[in-house]
């Protein structure tokens, strides 16, 4: 089959095959990775340098000429002293090649056709302008000249020379170059006229081969000694002319194809943030209800991504927040009986002077502030507040116990996950020197050092009692206020977005006080409308969560239909 009725006849497996990413790092701001067109890049790639892109033509000139006059070539660099006399190699194993040569094609050591000269970071670098500049992958790949040097001692790189990276998560990525110094993480490609492009598309193909040796702390590097004993299989001069302007053309179609799923992608995410938005803007009970119907007739068909159901989340929770989830009750407890009632279990506590103002004017606010049985409070009213962890030192955290103790990476998604990375401590500590870190079945935990910021869980009842760090405030309920209320509305933009934007970080780190998770404002129905929300939250969310499972499946089944397809082509 010709590449490009591969290409046309499965289009929609190579737009629709996406997968979410799990890498950090540059490019790590699009949450999504296309798989499909990836794979059909590589796919490309691969079926050129085993000569399957483009057909062979027995009256071409044999690569072996070729090498012949490259061989010719090299001998008259050795003899001017121009390069130095390659490492002899012995011959290829026939055990060794991964393929069946095409007709006309020849395998070759690497080291027959290019070499690498390893930069050198120069002993003196200015940031203003010198007679080079030092190009490193930020000068290189975006553009970005940074330094400067007058060091002519060290490797240079011309405007049509090839560099490699050589260190770091991006070794083996081909680069053009660039007039200047060569940075110590870069190697120039020094090779011949006639291969060069054909080269250049051959570390292309070998990126993800040349990516995966490690060093030190599991950080990839090129391995240099290895490539150079390498081989490949080189086409006939003309048929790689041929190969690389096929390339060319069909990775400009994956362009293509890239920036019109890229678009369709973000021309759904705003359509979904357009009809969401309806829902929460609605003015009331009625426009809600026809808005819904609207978003609910394209259900199918609106709600296909990871990010779509993220946002239906968010827009549940957010509804929650704003009284517009679950229609009120005539006959429930007037709010200002459940404020009554707060009042004086605060007062049942030992309170200090300025604990007990803060109660008193939040009271008398919450008792004015009333509108349709539900008021808006701070935190301090209705939770009592413990941040007072400490993690102690190594010799007293167990590996199992009485007493589990968790730390910020126990918080994931809004979930607690204790099982992740799990830390327990005696219970002598827990009731002794960290007995004011004690927490209970139905405590929320918001973590209060980032980034990121107001990650949120609830304790389970898993453990009759736990034990936390100093980077977890707890909210813990007065009595009225459903936890899984406050576990649900908690996180949402509406109550945590004006605070986060107010933290302040040192070290790159962000941290939330005390008194700003005491001063964050909740939306307090009466407790059978919470009741209500909570059930209706818990409704919708299954939904989403079987949306989202349902989902997980298709596109594990697009990516192995991808690979599929990829292996047979092959």
């Amino acid at each position: 089959m010709q590449i490009e009725n591969l290409i046309t006849e499965h289009i929609e497996t190579w737009t629709s095959a996406v997968k979410k990413k799990n890498a950090t790092g540059r490019g790590s701001s699009k949450k999504i990775e296309l798989y499909g067109i990836k794979k059909l890049r590589e796919l490309i790639l691969e079926l050129a340098v085993r000569g399957k892109l483009v057909p062979q033509d027995a009256s071409e000139e044999p690569a072996s000429v070729l090498l012949d006059r490259i061989a010719e070539e090299r001998a008259l660099l050795i003899k001017n002293k121009t390069i130095k006399k390659p490492k002899t190699l012995g011959d290829i194993s026939i055990k060794e090649l991964p393929f069946v040569l095409p007709l006309g094609w020849q395998w070759a050591h690497n080291i027959e056709l290019f070499t690498l000269t390893k930069g050198k970071k120069p002993k003196e670098l200015s940031d203003t302008l010198s007679k080079f500049p030092y190009l490193d992958i930020e000068a290189l790949d975006r553009h970005n000249i940074r330094k400067y040097t007058n060091d002519e001692k060290c490797p240079m790189s011309k405007e049509n020379d090839l560099l490699v990276v050589c260190d770091g998560s991006r070794s083996g990525l081909i680069l053009n170059g660039k007039i200047g110094v060569i940075g110590s993480t870069i190697a120039r490609i020094d090779t011949y006229k006639s291969v060069k492009n054909y080269i250049q598309l051959y570390f292309k193909q070998a990126f993800t081969r040349l990516n995966s040796s490690m060093k030190g702390a599991a950080i990839p590097h090129l391995d240099t000694k290895q490539l150079r004993e390498d081989f490949l299989a080189l086409p006939p001069l003309n048929e790689q002319h041929r190969i690389v302007a096929k390339v060319d053309e069909l990775m400009l179609l994956c362009d293509q194809l890239e920036q019109q799923t890229e678009s369709s992608i973000d021309a759904h995410k705003t359509l979904v943030e357009v009809l969401l938005n309806t829902l929460t803007d609605a003015k009331d009970a009625t426009e809600l209800q026809t808005n819904w119907a609207r978003v609910s007739a394209f259900f199918d068909t609106l709600f296909t991504t990871e990010h779509s159901i993220d946002q239906l989340k968010q827009t549940i929770l957010q509804l929650a927040v704003m009284g517009k989830l679950v229609p009120q009750d005539p006959s429930d407890e007037p709010v200002s009986e459940l404020i009554d009632k707060i009042y004086k279990e605060q007062f049942s506590r030992k309170l200090n002077s300025k604990e007990k103002l803060a109660v008193e004017n939040e009271y008398e606010y919450a008792r004015n502030t009333i509108i349709n049985n539900r008021v808006l409070v701070k935190a301090r009213f209705i939770c009592d507040f413990i941040t007072k962890g400490t993690t102690p030192s190594k010799p007293e955290l167990l590996d199992d116990g009485a007493v589990p103790f968790l730390k910020v990476y126990n918080i994931v998604k809004n979930t607690l996950d204790f099982a992740y990375k799990p830390i327990f401590i005696s219970k002598d500590t827990h009731t002794g020197k960290l007995n004011r870190s004690r927490v209970f079945p139905g405590d929320v935990i918001m973590n209060i050092v980032g980034p990121p910021l107001g990650k949120v869980a609830i304790i389970s009842n898993e453990y009759p009692e736990w034990n936390m760090n100093q980077a977890l405030a707890v909210f813990r309920p007065l009595a009225g206020i459903n936890s899984q209320y406050l576990y649900f509305i908690l996180p949402t933009d509406s109550i945590l977005s004006s605070v986060l934007n107010e933290v302040k970080g040192t070290a790159g780190q962000d941290n939330l006080s005390l008194e700003q998770c005491r001063d964050l404002q909740i939306p307090i129905p009466s407790i059978n409308e919470q009741n209500r929300i909570v059930s209706k939250v818990k409704e919708l969310m299954a939904i989403c969560d079987q949306l989202k499972s349902q989902l997980n499946q298709a596109q594990q089944t697009q990516l192995n239909l991808t690979d599929a397809i990829i292996d047979k082509a092959v």
